[in-house]
């Protein structure tokens, strides 16, 4: 189940209004945005915010046919800075940080759609909190998103635990001038849809995006009553509540398959897995003694130049990517092995689907004919974790290549390796099919 697509869905569905029933009896929400513009002009008037730039207007001459689609009858177009206040986040110098104060909070600390303050926590000091960076002080219950990506529209609401904070300039605060705490969970859900993200125009360099302040002020929000706003968002949490206990099960499943795949390759290996091997004959040989470097050769292809071939990167290798072409490198056949030997999945092995030449971070691997290919294969599988573990290297970590080499290859014949291999690979080709 694609739990990520049925989220998106019911958030489509929610900005549409077609979530939750319309009530005639609702207030329309026209009458809401009135009321909320007339705090607005208060709070300008008493100078707790300024006026904001003629563009974040939501005047009808604003709009003309410019909206994203029609809304139910009773809801009204609007702009963020009609219904919120929004500013930009500031950045302190780096004799304000301290070991305890205000948090701060970076655009790392936004994870999961919430903050997370425990991860890599910072502080400055009450005086730039309060004086040079008073415009981004936070309040509990403000809406935080960064706007310079990728990615962009990283959300969270500021919790309770977090009753003072401040926030760097890579994000915007949105507080509701009204109603905060039903409009600002609506905001939040809107936003989290991300259609009007996308559609906005964005500019950066090296590869950098950003959505500017104004335009951040000049959101369209498709706004219902605040009655209907309250459906929407408890329609929603229910949804997703329900899908949180979908994938907390899926993943207790892969997390309990994993285990058995680990499980299984640990009986295989020690012969325990297979029936008895007695009638291979006793004249069969068997591999005594050997350990991997023994078995595998870590080496790299033949330096070619002239000749267009994709290059054989671990994104590809991957499928996230489509493949380069370089017109010269070293040359892998395809169906070759080749093992991760630089970067945190060091130990990792690929075959080549093409012709190609060798990415930067692999060797190939040449396994030795007289064992089982796959068998080898389940053997580095199975020490996978310890190779992960043990890496080598500070800046970037490295395939511990004398731990690889040491690993103790079991005794079995030739065919043993093949049975083996083959019944393992049963067995995981069930555990797969059940989780699709």
């Amino acid at each position: 189940m694609d739990t990520k697509k049925l989220r998106q869905k019911i958030l489509d569905l929610a900005i549409h209004g077609k979530l939750v029933p319309q009530d005639p009896n609702d207030e329309p929400a026209s009458v809401l945005l009135e009321r909320i513009k007339a705090e607005k002009e208060q709070l300008i008037k008493e100078g707790k915010i300024k006026r904001q730039k003629k563009s974040a207007s939501s005047d009808t001459s604003h709009y003309g046919n410019n909206v994203p689609f029609e809304v139910p009858e009773g809801w009204v177009w609007c702009r963020l800075g009609d219904i919120a206040y929004v500013a930009a986040g500031s950045t302190p110098s780096k004799e304000c940080f301290v070991e305890h104060g205000i948090p701060y909070i970076k655009m790392y600390n936004l994870r999961n759609q919430k903050i997370d303050f425990d991860f890599h926590p910072q502080y400055i000091d009450h005086k730039t909190h309060t004086e040079s960076l008073h415009r981004s002080m936070t309040q509990v219950g403000d809406i935080i998103m960064n706007i310079v990506g990728p990615p962009l529209g990283k959300l969270a609401i500021i919790p309770n635990d977090l009753p003072e904070a401040n926030f760097n300039q890579a994000a915007v605060l949105i507080r509701p001038l009204l109603y905060k705490n039903t409009l600002n969970k609506y905001i939040f859900r809107y936003l989290e849809q991300m259609s009007e993200i996308n559609s906005i125009s964005t500019k950066g360099s090296a590869g950098q995006v950003n959505i500017s302040l104004s335009q951040s002020q000049s959101i369209r929000v498709p706004l219902p009553s605040l009655n209907e706003q309250k459906r929407i968002v408890e329609e929603i949490d229910r949804c997703f509540t329900l899908l949180d206990t979908l994938e907390q099960n899926e993943y207790d499943l892969k997390e309990a398959i994993q285990k058995s795949k680990s499980k299984i390759l640990d009986l295989a290996l020690s012969g325990r897995l297979t029936s008895d091997t007695s009638h291979y004959g006793k004249n069969e040989e068997t591999f005594s003694g050997a350990e991997l470097g023994d078995v595998c050769k870590l080496c790299d292809g033949e330096k070619i130049a002239g000749k267009d071939y994709t290059n054989l990167d671990v994104k590809y290798l991957r499928g996230t990517k489509s493949g380069d072409m370089l017109h010269s490198g070293r040359f892998v056949p395809a169906g070759s092995l080749m093992i991760l030997v630089d970067g945190e999945n060091s130990g990792e092995v690929f075959t080549t689907p093409v012709d190609g030449y060798q990415g930067s971070t692999f060797k190939i691997l040449d396994i030795d004919a007289k064992y089982c290919k796959e068998f080898i294969l389940l053997l580095i599988q199975s020490n996978r974790k310890s190779l992960r573990e043990n890496k080598v290297g500070s800046a970037i970590p490295h395939l511990n290549k004398k731990m690889f080499k040491e690993i103790v290859v079991p005794p079995f014949s030739y065919n043993e390796q093949c049975e083996i291999a083959q019944t393992v690979k049963d067995y995981f080709c069930v555990l797969d099919s059940i989780v699709g």
